[in-house]
């Protein structure tokens, strides 16, 4: 299973939030939505995300079973 929990502390841990995360990608509303709910999204939002926060890619995503 996907988790985005390392994004969330990621944001925390740089004072940010969701929206601003949001406004700053350039990411929409549903993607946002998919990664509060752990669902799969394109590598191409989590590479903006990796570039934006200046982190890895372990940062922001991991696989659980």
């Amino acid at each position: 299973m996907i988790c985005y929990d390392r994004l969330w502390k990621t944001l925390i841990d740089k004072h940010m939030k969701k929206m601003d995360l949001k406004e700053q990608t350039g990411i929409s509303n549903a993607t946002l939505a998919k990664l509060g709910k752990n669902q799969p999204v394109n590598m191409e939002v989590i590479e903006r995300i990796c570039i934006k926060l200046e982190c890895n890619i372990e940062d922001v995503i991991e696989i659980k079973p």
